[in-house]
């Protein structure tokens, strides 16, 4: 089978996709890329063949940034693409429309890649989910109406589609996550499924690594390794940083790849860095303090580190929310009223927060995603459709999606984060 990879070329949607083709691939099935000319180093170090969008029509068309405007050159690019690698089968990410589509026109079936945890609406239940940003029916409304509005720029819009009011998840979405990070007795669409974190990212440079170990031995402070996702709205967390890490006890690693304006302090104990990778970084570090997007959450967690997260839109609300509701992190708010080293200071010296992090993440590391992923992939390409949810030939069984009693935070704790900023 000929299965064309097609997501976000952002690491954060391009690096899971990956890991689910190289275990395709190492089925026998021929596995190949489209993506910004960026990521050609990425696929390379993957040993999986690369073509770039800027070849097929499609400038800037599998950037998370310009996912909207870009839809109809995505479109494009993946039509002409698997046509001329004569693909069976897309693997893509959520947001990708235009791939999505793409797949409708050539007739083929797409499996899409998504988050730790769902965006949308849930199937049944989930209706007293505390929002601590957008509503479910407010990002899955807007959602649908630029698919919607794709589907015309397109020439698709007299066609229904064959996902019929569902078509944001292809024939299949996987999930990264587990169960417990999706609200409690919620049921999620049936064509939904947990496979786990499809971790994956690029070799790590050894001259590197030993370079920020060294410099960060020399202070010989607790390390903790900050990521941040995508800004949307409010203040710069940077000032909270500059607070938090100068003349206290801990000393940060700032990855700065999605940090528009890094504004570190003269005296600050932050190390500026710009990585591909973050595995080392992580493990060298007690916790890690993010925004909420899905791979810093997923590096921390696969590694026992508790989290403190610190959300300014989209899925990071969405994220940070479960992750509080399972007891393995902390608010971090980008606000003076609290702190910043001494609520580091207490999460780091939280052993519940770091036990139920450890449980999380070992449950994670346990279910062999790329394999779930990769059997699901060959059961669509066999089908070209999902059976019902339930089916047991078609896909491995879905655990339910209620967290266990030991992991959940209290409602109050959970409430007393439910704050509401609608748009």
């Amino acid at each position: 089978m000929k299965i064309l990879l097609c997501p976000l070329s952002d690491g954060g949607y391009l690096y899971p996709a990956i890991a689910a083709g190289r275990e395709l691939r190492r089925r026998g099935h021929d596995v190949s890329v489209l993506g910004r000319s960026t990521a050609a180093t990425v696929a390379a170090d993957a040993g999986l063949p690369f073509a770039a969008a800027e070849d097929f029509g499609g400038r800037q068309a599998f950037s998370a940034r310009w996912w909207g405007p870009t839809g109809a050159a995505q479109y494009r690019a993946t039509v002409r693409a698997a046509r001329e690698a004569g693909a069976d089968l897309l693997v893509t990410s959520v947001l990708c429309n235009g791939a999505l589509l793409a797949a409708e026109t050539l007739d083929i079936p797409v499996v899409v890649v998504g988050l730790s945890a769902h965006l949308w609406d849930y199937r049944a239940g989930g209706d007293d989910e505390p929002h601590l940003g957008r509503t479910r029916q407010s990002r899955t409304h807007d959602c649908l109406r630029i698919h919607t509005d794709l589907r015309e720029q397109t020439g698709l819009a007299g066609r229904a589609s064959r996902w019929g009011d569902e078509p944001l998840l292809g024939d299949v979405l996987l999930l990264r996550g587990d169960p417990e990070l999706e609200y409690p007795g919620a049921q999620l669409p049936e064509r939904v499924r947990h496979v786990g974190p499809l971790s994956w990212e690029p070799t790590p440079d050894p001259a590197e690594v030993e370079a920020i170990g060294d410099h960060l031995s020399r202070s010989g402070k607790p390390v903790v390794y900050v990521h941040l996702g995508r800004f949307f709205e409010g203040r710069s967390l940077w000032p909270r940083l500059n607070e938090a890490f100068t003349g206290g006890r801990f000393q940060a690693v700032v990855e700065q790849g999605r940090s528009t304006d890094p504004r570190p302090a003269p005296g600050a104990d932050i190390l500026l860095v710009r990585k591909r990778w973050m595995q080392p970084l992580v493990d060298r570090a007690g916790l890690v303090l993010s925004s909420g997007t899905s791979a810093p959450v997923l590096a921390a967690l696969l590694r026992g580190r508790p989290l403190a997260l610190s959300p300014n839109g989209s899925e990071q609300t969405l994220l940070t929310g479960a992750c509080l509701r399972a007891g393995v992190a902390v608010h971090f708010p980008n606000s003076p009223s609290v702190e910043a080293s001494a609520l580091l200071e207490a999460a780091w010296r939280d052993d519940g927060l770091r036990a139920r992090a450890h449980v999380l993440g070992s449950r994670l590391a346990a279910m062999d995603s790329a394999a779930r992923a990769a059997d699901i992939v060959e059961r669509v390409a066999g089908a070209s459709a999902v059976p019902p949810a339930g089916a047991a030939a078609a896909f491995p069984a879905e655990a339910s999606t209620a967290p266990s009693a030991e992991a959940s935070v209290s409602s109050k704790e959970n409430h007393e984060y439910a704050i509401s900023r609608p748009r």
